[in-house]
Formats: C-alpha cells, sequence, structure tokens
C-alpha cells in the first residue's frame, strides 16, 4: 500500500468476495450480516445480495436500473432508479414505493447516488448527462433533497456532473464528486433549510492515470473522505490534503463500510467486488433498529 495510508488501510491485500459481474456499483452493509450491490449493466440490471463467506444471491431482478442505495432512518432499502428516473424505497413487506419523480413538475434526470441525512431527509444526485436533450426536463445537474414529509427541492445547483456524495461525521459538510472533464470532489455547507451554501473544491482528483473517475465516496470516524476515482480509491484528511490511493486488481467504482464493527470497507470494482480492513470506523448509513 502506498503513499500515506499505513494510518489508514490495515491489511495490505483485497479480498475478491465475488466476480464474474459486468459492472458493480451501488455498494451497502445491512447490520443482519450481509452485502447488497448492483451491476448497473446487466441484463435486465439487478441487485445482488451477498453474506460473507457465501454466494451471491438475486435480491431484486430487474431493478429499474438502480445504482446507488441506501436505508432511511427505518432501515427500508432507498434507490436511485437510473432507467425509471426516480427514487424508490423498498417496504419491510418487499413492495416498491415511489419516493420521488420531479420537482416543480418537471421529470427528474437519472438518480445516481443517495445518502440519507439523521434528520430522516434524502439527498440525491441528479446528473443529466445520460439522458438525450431533448428528454431531459431539468436544465441542471444537481444534488436533491427529499424531505421527511416527501418535498422535493433542489439542495444544490451548480454542479458540472454530480455523482457521489456523503456528509462529514457532523453533517455540517456535504460533499459531492464531479465526473466528467473537471475531476474534483466539492464540499459544500449544509444551512439550516438542507440546502447547500458555499461551495468549494475540497479535493483536486485531475489525474494521468489512465482509468477511473471521481465517482462513489464514503467518510469515516475521523472525518477523511474516501472516493474512488482515477487508479483506485483515493483517500483525503478532513482539511482536503490527499493520503494516498487504495490500488485493487480492478477499478473501483464505489465503496461502503460494514462488517460487525464497522471498519471492513466494500469496493465494487467492475467486474468483481473486494474488502479490506480499515484502521477507522465508518460512518454507517444504517439509523434503524
Amino acid at each position: 500500500m502506498a503513499d500515506n495510508l499505513d494510518r489508514i488501510v490495515e491489511t495490505s491485500t483485497a479480498e475478491c468476495l465475488a466476480t464474474g459481474f459486468v459492472f458493480t456499483e451501488g455498494p451497502l452493509w445491512h447490520p443482519d450480516g450481509y452485502w447488497l450491490f448492483v451491476d448497473v449493466r446487466r441484463e435486465p440490471g439487478a441487485i445482488f445480495k451477498l453474506v460473507p463467506g457465501g454466494q451471491t444471491e438475486i435480491f431484486r431482478e430487474p431493478s429499474n436500473g438502480s445504482n446507488g442505495l441506501t436505508f432511511d432512518l427505518e432501515g427500508r432499502l432507498v434507490m436511485c432508479e437510473g432507467d425509471g428516473r426516480r427514487m424508490s424505497r423498498r417496504e419491510h413487506d418487499g413492495t416498491i414505493t415511489p419516493l420521488a419523480e420531479q420537482w416543480e413538475g418537471k421529470r427528474l434526470n437519472r438518480p445516481n447516488d443517495v445518502v440519507c441525512h439523521s434528520d430522516g431527509s434524502i439527498y440525491f444526485t441528479n446528473p443529466g448527462g445520460r439522458v438525450p436533450a431533448e428528454e431531459r426536463e431539468i436544465d441542471f445537474s444537481g444534488v436533491h433533497r427529499i424531505a421527511p414529509d416527501g418535498t422535493v427541492t433542489a439542495a444544490i445547483t451548480d454542479t458540472e456532473y454530480p455523482n457521489g456524495l456523503a456528509f462529514s461525521p457532523d453533517e455540517t459538510v456535504l460533499y459531492v464528486t464531479n465526473t466528467r472533464e473537471r475531476m474534483y470532489i466539492a464540499a459544500y455547507d449544509v444551512l439550516p433549510d438542507g440546502t447547500g451554501s458555499n461551495g468549494r473544491v475540497f479535493a483536486d482528483m485531475s489525474s494521468d492515470e489512465p482509468d477511473g473517475v471521481p465517482d462513489g465516496m464514503k467518510v469515516d470516524s475521523a472525518g477523511n473522505v474516501y472516493s474512488t476515482g482515477p487508479g483506485g480509491c483515493w483517500v483525503f484528511d478532513a482539511l482536503g490534503n490527499h493520503l494516498g490511493i487504495i490500488r485493487l486488481p480492478e477499478i473501483p467504482a464505489n465503496c461502503a463500510w460494514g462488517g460487525p464493527d464497522n471498519r471492513t470497507m466494500f469496493f465494487t470494482a467492475r467486474t468483481s467486488v473486494y474488502t479490506l480492513r480499515m484502521q477507522n470506523t465508518g460512518i454507517s448509513p444504517w439509523r434503524g433498529g
């Protein structure tokens, strides 16, 4: 493990848990002891379940183009349905409930990634780059917020191509990765009304690496930021100083904290999924009972 990662990474060799997929994404740990992840390029799209040491099984298929996954405060699965151009929720009985399909009467672009705030609101990125211009109703690529009462607002409107997102440990800062020509992580102060303010570049991720872009992102309990990107998973301290790149056998697109002690990081990396043990505990999306 290169650079200044000795205090970040506990084990230097990633463990491959499963392989043979097309393009894995959307990782999430359930405290009952299993991982969820998606294969975004599998036809017709699927969410997989994987108990460590076991075999993968289908959790939802077709998935309506699901990508980013998280839990709400009641432990229900929240999904970014890219093909359906909506946010949805899986109820405890397995039924699917639409959460958001429009903003101000305009159809969503293509929800990509999602995170839940401790107040119950749900933030998701809504890039428009993969929606044909003639079908695009929202003229910006931003971050939207679903309030606990279901109201959908625009939290951030000045991003170029928002992708992954994560809160700082105290939830005062929202980090958003920018994918495409300019590769960086933006940081926004979270105002009392839930909107983002004072947008600035937290970390520059431009690189000569031949593969990978800023994508999925997570934060640990010490405030370090982990973002998949060119060459691997980039790690920054809370001030934006680059600590190094975690290298894996394949280029990762997303990552998630999990395991019984929340110190295992799960990487979705192209055709496979991997885990590494970390020194710090992660910020878990699970707030349910």
